[in-house]
C-alpha cells in the first residue's frame, strides 16, 4: 500500500503544504504549542492589575511609572499539542474508482506531518469493528516514516461502529481529535461527538465521499451489495430512486454540520478523487493557515 499511497507524488504534495497550525491548545508538556493557559515562559502574553500574593518580580514598573497602578505581567505558556486522528477502516471506505480509503490515508499522512513539524505529538487510531487500535503517540520530524509505515499496514474490511469504537478509547482532557470517516453508519456519531466535547477537545470531523456516491449514472435494474454486511438488493434505478438517494445523503451531511455546530466542532467533506493539495489548503482554511 505504500508504495502507490505513499509514492514520490505524496512527498512532491507535502512539499507544498507549508502550513502550520492556528489551533491554541490547553493540554500537553512543555513544546512550542502556544496555550491559552498563563505560564512563565519568555513570550509576552499580557497585563493585569497586580493582587496580593503575586509574584512582585513579575511587576511592570514601567506601567507604574506611568498609570501609578501596579500590572502584572502576564505570558504565554508553552505547549506541545495533543492531537489524535481516527481514521474509518471499514470495508465501506473502499468504495471508488479511486477509493476513499486512499484520500483518507494520505489525509492523516498529510496532517502527521504537518503536526510532527510543529513539535507537537499526534496518535493514530484505527477504528476496527466496536473498537480502536491505538497507535503510539510520537512527536518530531523524525517519526514521520513510522506514522506511514502505521498507515500503511491499515486493512479496511468489516463494519466500524463510530460511536463504539470512540467510546472505546480513553482520552485526556484537552487537545485536538480528528475523525476521518464516510460517515455512512446508521447509528450516527453524536455520542461520541458528545464525548469528546466533554473532554474539550477541538474535534474535526472530515467526511470522505467517492465521486460514484455523489453523481449517480446508473440506469434500469441493479444488484447492490452493503460491502460492510454483504446483503444485496435488486433496485431499479429511476428518477425518482435517484432524487430520494441524493436526498438522503444530503440530509446526512446536513445533520454532520448542524452536530458540529451543537458542539462547537469543524466540519470538512472531501471527495476521493480530489487532489490532496485543494482538499487540504481548501478543507482546512479555518483550522491551518500558511505561515
Amino acid at each position: 500500500m505504500e508504495s502507490t499511497i505513499f509514492d514520490k507524488d505524496f512527498f512532491e504534495k507535502l512539499n507544498t503544504l507549508k502550513m502550520s497550525l492556528t489551533m491554541r491548545l490547553n493540554q500537553g508538556m512543555s513544546g512550542v504549542r502556544k496555550s491559552g493557559a498563563k505560564g512563565t515562559s519568555v513570550e509576552f502574553s499580557d497585563f493585569r492589575e497586580y493582587m496580593l500574593g503575586d509574584d512582585i518580580r513579575r511587576i511592570d514598573w514601567n506601567a507604574y511609572g506611568r498609570t501609578d497602578k501596579l500590572y502584572i505581567k502576564q505570558f504565554m505558556e508553552e505547549k506541545e499539542g495533543i492531537f489524535q486522528i481516527f481514521i474509518d477502516t471499514s470495508k465501506s471506505m473502499l468504495y471508488g474508482k479511486i477509493p476513499k480509503s486512499t484520500m483518507a490515508l494520505q489525509v492523516a499522512g498529510a496532517l502527521s506531518y504537518i503536526i510532527l513539524n510543529n513539535l507537537d505529538r499526534v496518535y493514530i487510531n484505527e477504528m476496527k469493528e466496536n473498537s480502536v487500535i491505538r497507535g503510539k503517540g510520537v512527536t518530531g520530524a523524525s517519526a514521520f516514516p513510522h506514522i506511514l509505515n502505521d498507515l500503511s499496514r491499515m486493512n479496511f474490511d468489516g463494519k466500524t461502529t463510530l460511536n463504539k469504537t470512540i467510546l472505546s478509547r480513553p482520552v485526556r482532557t484537552g487537545g485536538v481529535s480528528i475523525i476521518i470517516s464516510d460517515f455512512l453508519d446508521a447509528e450516527g456519531i453524536e455520542e461520541a461527538v458528545k464525548y469528546l466535547a466533554y473532554k474539550k477537545q477541538t474535534i474535526v470531523l472530515i467526511q470522505i465521499l467517492a465521486k460514484e456516491e455523489l453523481q449517480i449514472d446508473y440506469e434500469g435494474t441493479v444488484n447492490i451489495q452493503d460491502v460492510e454486511t454483504g446483503e444485496r438488493v435488486k433496485i431499479t434505478m429511476s428518477n425518482t430512486v435517484i432524487k430520494a438517494y441524493k436526498e438522503q445523503l444530503n440530509n446526512l451531511q446536513k445533520s454532520l454540520k448542524n452536530l458540529t455546530k451543537k458542539y462547537g466542532a469543524s466540519y470538512i467533506f472531501m471527495q476521493s478523487d480530489e487532489s490532496l493539495i485543494q482538499a487540504m489548503l481548501h478543507g482546512f482554511s479555518g483550522i491551518l493557515r500558511g505561515k
